[in-house]
């Protein structure tokens, strides 16, 4: 039994984002971002018991409206009419690509030789909610096949000689936590409305929360009739939103509105004005009004626009409250089409970061404050060599459930390879006394599909912070490769490290993780100063390494050092180039592929960057080399250790 939504405690913004989303199916969905604890799935699946019961085709496995059929169904003709609940189907993470769209349906092929498709999760989500719990997680080429099903209102599926096009609308709802990696950019632009949950620090609301919760565990039934009238109200009042939507009037004034405050956000494209126009238009439904008013765009401005701002993967989400109230206003004040429509030219723009900028180790005297980063560029490709089994990503090759099939395989594989198996049935038909029946199947008979595609990677910064590279220029000049780096990491979906040396020792300035926006902050605020323990930075990345090989054997580390190669701090007397070179040979035996990225400047150089990398058995790159506009094509940087 699904908690009431009514019960829900706080979170006004989602659901009412939610409400909106059931009302206008148009707007786009709704990504809910929060952290871990929040009742994010709670809230989700109890909205599905408020949506209206559907008119279905019986015989139809694509739900369609006996009213309104789909002409291309494959499941036409349609006969009669039938009513059910509206459905909350689930997509999980590890799901592939043939659970979402379909596929041929292997039992008819193999058994009748005749080519039939299976419906996947798409079809089963039409005319209900299709729910992606992590969606963050989800492997990029499943979301960009359901964004684009969303966005379209039709799924087409074209694989193992199937080619179908079925109708896909459904109310679509991602959750995530940004602590494990936040979604590219182009697909945030794809969920029509986004907000951010966060749990309450007000004892009053915790206690009710637990105070609920508990009722709901000890007798769910009891609770769920508490609740049911006040569930009836909201379904209710969804309906009446729905019947309502055709006849509310968006008046030209809040028109004008609406594109001049999203002029004002600097937002890319059409999409953001015309989710706006469509929650606005729904908001004013669920009221009860005839016509959008400004408080309607207000609310809709709220929840469609904070993803839509972000001009940098790294900035935070959200709206400045004094630029909307400002936008807003100025909006206010144009009268008359002959006004500027683009809205006013000082309010846009970015914003300057307020956040907080954590410090570096302190070292004693010689340091220098944090050094702006230098423009970031795009960064070439630097893969792990070899054929990994990590998770999904877009860095390393790697075996893979998804992705494009390479052999047929007795041994190893993800699902049934159909020509494979087939091609090794096919000689023996005639010995097995084969008749009009279909195909004989033996167990020997059967392939399966060895699938590869690409694997997200640990990349773990170890990076020379000391006197060394104090210089401004210079240490500008890393911070901005190490920020570019961080930039095409979050896009690969890898996880990262930092690790920083300088004084007396080296420091973990941040553990792995898959926040890549993190790593962004701690770099930003990165002090320099003092001697070079290029050795402790080397042995602390190893055991950085060797602990999150125990935590997450599948996944493949890259090690980027970014250094002049100098050390001039060591214990005992001994010489700190020879503990720096034993410390690479450790890594070098572990087999860690890496990067060494030589930030040596000025007319004379001693190569030492160089000559670590040999001796860690790497690849030695200048910091100009990192930029893909140096490089021509995409090229393996990491050799075999």
């Amino acid at each position: 039994m699904r908690f009431p939504f009514s019960a829900i405690v706080g979170h006004d913004d989602m659901r009412m984002a939610l409400l909106l989303n059931a009302v206008h199916p148009g707007i786009g969905g709704v990504l809910v971002r929060g952290e871990k604890g929040t009742a994010k799935s709670t809230i989700v699946r109890a909205l599905a018991a408020l949506l209206p019961a559907v008119d279905v085709v019986p015989s139809c496995r694509f739900a369609c409206d006996p009213a309104n059929p789909d002409p291309a169904c494959p499941d036409a003709p349609h006969t009669g009419a039938d009513q059910r609940p509206a459905r909350l189907v689930e997509l999980p993470v590890g799901a592939t690509e043939d659970r979402l769209v379909g596929s041929l349906d292997l039992e008819r092929a193999l058994t009748e030789g005749v080519r039939a498709y299976q419906p996947g999760l798409l079809a089963a989500a039409h005319r209900g909610v299709l729910y992606v719990d992590e969606v963050n997680l989800l492997h990029d080429h499943l979301v960009d096949l359901l964004l684009d099903a969303a966005a379209m209102g039709r799924a087409h599926v074209e694989r193992e000689g199937v080619s179908i096009s079925h109708a896909a609308s459904f109310l679509l709802v991602g959750t995530m936590n940004p602590e494990e990696g936040e979604l590219r950019p182009q697909l945030l632009d794809r969920f029509g409305l986004t907000v951010h949950v966060v749990s309450s620090r007000d004892v009053a609301t915790r206690t009710e929360v637990i105070r609920r919760r508990l009722a709901f565990e000890t007798d769910p039934s009891g609770f769920a009739a508490q609740w049911a009238a006040a569930d009836a109200d909201l379904a209710a009042q969804i309906v009446k939103a729905r019947n309502a939507l055709p006849g509310v009037v968006l008046p030209d004034s809040e028109l004008r509105r609406i594109a001049s405050v999203c002029a004002s956000f600097e937002v890319d494209g059409m999409r953001a004005d015309l989710v706006v126009a469509r929650t606005a238009i729904a908001h004013a439904a669920w009221r009860g009004g005839d016509a959008v008013n400004a408080d309607d765009v207000e609310v809709a401005v709220r929840l469609a626009l904070p993803h839509r701002r972000r001009r940098d993967p790294f900035d935070e989400p959200g709206i400045d409250e004094q630029q909307l109230q400002e936008a807003l206003q100025n909006a206010a004040e144009q009268e008359g089409p002959e006004d500027d429509p683009d809205g006013p030219d000082d309010g846009g723009g970015e914003l300057p970061s307020n956040a907080e900028q954590p410090q570096g180790p302190s070292s004693g005297g010689g340091d220098q404050p944090p050094v702006p980063p230098a423009p970031a560029f795009k960064a070439r490709l630097l893969q792990v060599p070899g054929v990994g089994e990590g998770a999904p990503g877009r860095r390393s090759r790697a075996t893979a459930r998804n992705g494009y099939t390479v052999r047929p395989s007795t041994v190893e594989g993800n699902g049934l390879h159909i020509v494979g198996t087939l091609s090794a049935a096919a000689p023996h038909q005639a010995a097995r006394g084969r008749d009009s029946a279909g195909l004989v199947l033996r167990g020997e008979d059967l392939r399966l599909a060895v699938r590869e595609g690409k694997e997200s990677n640990l990349v773990l910064f170890c990076v020379d912070a000391s006197g060394s590279m104090a210089a401004r220029k210079r240490m500008s000049a890393v911070t901005g490769a190490v920020l570019s780096l961080l930039r095409d990491a979050y896009q690969r979906r890898d996880k990262v490290g930092v690790v920083t040396f300088r004084g007396n020792s080296a420091e973990v300035t941040l553990p792995p993780t898959s926040s890549v926006d993190a790593a962004a902050a701690r770099l930003k605020g990165l002090r320099t100063g003092g001697r070079t323990p290029l050795a402790d930075g080397l042995l602390r990345a190893r055991r950085v390494l060797a602990a999150e090989r125990l935590r997450d054997p599948r996944r493949r580390p890259l090690l980027v050092l970014l250094t002049d190669g100098r050390a001039t701090q060591t214990a005992g007397g001994r010489d700190p180039m020879d503990d720096a070179m034993r410390a690479a040979g450790m890594l070098a035996a572990d087999g860690i592929p890496n990067i060494v990225v030589d930030c040596e400047q000025g007319y004379v150089k001693l190569g030492l960057a160089a000559r670590l990398a040999a001796v860690m058995g790497g690849t030695c790159l200048r910091l100009a080399e990192l930029s893909a506009d140096q490089v021509t094509g995409v090229v393996r940087a990491a050799r075999a250790a």
